[in-house]
């Protein structure tokens, strides 16, 4: 791994920087020159130790943090710290990690689930997460970014722990803590392209490429000239997740986004690289991705030609309850509605499999045959479907309570796998809003800007400013619960008993059928059911919780349990 390795009282220092004429490490106050290699690798060794501050100068640029930093204890702006990986005192030595197959995941982002908003705060929660039932968390991007606080997907340095979490110690103390209760921590991780502000990578090497564009701009270059060692930095870094923090797995953040025309696409080689680790030390290594198209291919494994990925998240769930429970039509939801496609989500997962989608004004998908339901990632909300809103509305100021114990329960006891966003089990009555912190007054204004012009087209006004810090204070979790909050996270929990006792280890079928205004679902194995039975309002409204009085469900199978019979 290149960045600076620690050896007894010496470093050892490289950075690929293959277009350059000369870099130069700045350590400490000390400047030394680096000798360049074939491989455009330039090397050096020094005395030096745990704690040092280095950057490096490459020709003639200002001092820079290496693209393989472990810590940026100044900001993403700042020079590196060394960091000795090997010091921590693991107690995990006897953790496998958790089947995909009883994964319950729980969504989080460190910096608003607790007071504190670190690691260690994280920590203080695990034993409610295991008494919850969730089975593995799943935390937002925590590589470092420009500023105090952000979602994370504008980190600008794969390989830093961000400091304001606690960092590199904090992170492993996070997973070491969360091992010791039997939860796994998936990472999420972005490979699609780097933050604005703060992205240093272009003045090393060949990072990104114009030969394809995202919306963020020109792509990580995985296909074009001397992209090896490109892939190689994103694989590496995967590798070093799993090596030198124990993560367990990883969500990817937009695959579709990654462009590849390689002939083994950089999910599908970064896929088979960690699994063959986590087969090398004894370890469940779990890969999901984040992909709109609802491409069954990528779902494959790499010998039918896919990328064998463990699952994806499947939005058509969400979609099709949510806008039967609040009328909303606005953007992608306009393509919802119906409740023969909530039924078909829950059959299929996919929804859209080929047919068109008026809001790409084009087909979306294709067939879902094959593909097992366990493989759909389903939510009824997560940071997206939340912070993604103008005002970052949950569902419970958007929908009645009924209504949410039913959503509940049908993403609890489907087939598929299940994702709770941080709060939503307690009804968490604090917005999860879109909060940055950038630096640059451009780059301060022109987020603003998008955040306004985004959704005026929707008729929204006053809009969060991203940047004032009490947007990022709104969206802290408030865990002083009501009575009626309490009862919902009862009911959380109970609900995932009756998971663990019908539907994990089972066939992991379901049958669902819908006939307006009721829709009737079966999940499970033949001899132990769960049986559901919802009736819908007969029409929509865009008046969140007007048919309050007309929605009913019963969980007609096992009525008769208690949870000590099925605990």
């Amino acid at each position: 791994m290149l960045g600076a390795q620690v050896s007894g009282d010496r470093v050892n220092f490289s950075v690929w920087a293959p277009k350059a004429k000369r870099v130069v490490l700045q350590l400490n106050s000390e400047q030394i020159e680096m000798t360049r290699s074939n491989d455009g690798i330039f090397r050096t060794e020094a005395a030096a130790s745990a704690g040092d501050s280095y950057s490096y100068v490459v020709d003639d640029s200002k001092p820079l943090p290496d693209p393989v930093s472990r810590l940026l204890p100044e900001g993403v702006h700042g020079p590196t710290e060394i960091v000795n990986p090997d010091t921590f005192q693991w107690s995990d030595e006897k953790w496998r990690g958790v089947a995909y197959s009883d994964y319950v995941l729980y969504e989080l982002h460190v910096g608003t689930f607790t007071p504190k908003g670190t690691f260690d705060g994280v920590i203080g929660k695990l034993p409610y997460l295991k008494e919850l039932g969730v089975t593995a968390i799943e935390l937002m991007p925590v590589a470092a970014f420009p500023g105090r606080w952000n979602w994370g997907y504008d980190g600008v340095s794969p390989y830093a722990v961000f400091a304001g979490y606690g960092g590199p110690e904090g992170l492993k103390r996070l997973v070491n803590a969360a091992h010791a209760l039997g939860l796994a921590v998936v990472l999420d991780v972005v490979y699609n392209h780097l933050g604005a502000e703060g992205n240093y990578l272009g003045m090393f090497g060949p990072y990104f490429t114009k030969q394809h564009t995202t919306p963020w701009g020109d792509a990580v270059n995985f296909d074009d000239a001397n992209s090896r060692p490109v892939r190689d930095y994103v694989v590496e870094n995967a590798l070093y997740w799993l090596r030198e923090y124990h993560i367990d797995g990883f969500r990817l953040d937009a695959v579709q986004q990654i462009k590849d025309d390689s002939r083994e696409h950089i999910v599908a080689e970064l896929t088979r690289k960690a699994k063959e680790y986590g087969a090398s030390v004894g370890r469940v290594v779990t890969v999901i991705a984040e992909d709109d198209r609802n491409i069954a291919s990528i779902l494959a494994p790499v010998e039918e030609g896919g990328w064998g990925i463990d699952g994806i998240w499947s939005d058509d769930f969400h979609h099709s309850l949510y806008t039967l429970l609040t009328g909303e039509k606005r953007g992608y939801y306009q393509d919802f509605g119906r409740l023969e496609q909530v039924a078909k989500a829950l059959n299929e997962g996919f929804v859209f499999q080929g047919e068109y989608f008026k809001f790409w004004e084009a087909p979306r998908g294709t067939s879902a045959n094959g593909v097992p339901l366990s493989a759909h990632i389903i939510c009824i909300e997560n940071h997206d479907q939340v912070g993604n809103r103008a005002w970052g509305e949950r569902l419970t100021e958007l929908t009645p309570v009924q209504a949410r114990r039913l959503a509940a329960a049908l993403l609890l006891l489907a087939p598929h796998t299940p994702l709770i966003f941080m709060g939503q089990e307690h009804d968490q009555r604090n917005r999860f809003q879109f909060f940055t912190d950038y630096g640059d007054p451009a780059l301060q204004e022109a987020v603003r800007k998008g955040r306004r012009e985004e959704f005026r087209q929707f008729g929204f006004k006053d809009i969060p400013d991203p940047q004032d810090p009490a947007t990022f204070e709104r969206s802290k979790l408030d865990w002083q619960l009501t009575a009626g909050q309490q009862a919902m996270l009862q009911w959380y929990k109970w609900l995932l008993v009756l998971r663990k006792a019908f539907i994990t280890n089972s066939q992991r079928s379901g049958a669902a059928r819908a006939k307006q205004p009721l829709l009737e679902a079966v999940f499970g194995d033949a001899k132990a059911p769960v049986k559901l039975r919802v009736m819908f309002p007969a029409s929509s409204s865009e008046t969140p919780g007007a048919h309050e009085t007309d929605f009913a469900f019963n969980l007609v199978e096992p009525w008769q349990c208690t949870p000590g019979e099925v605990a």
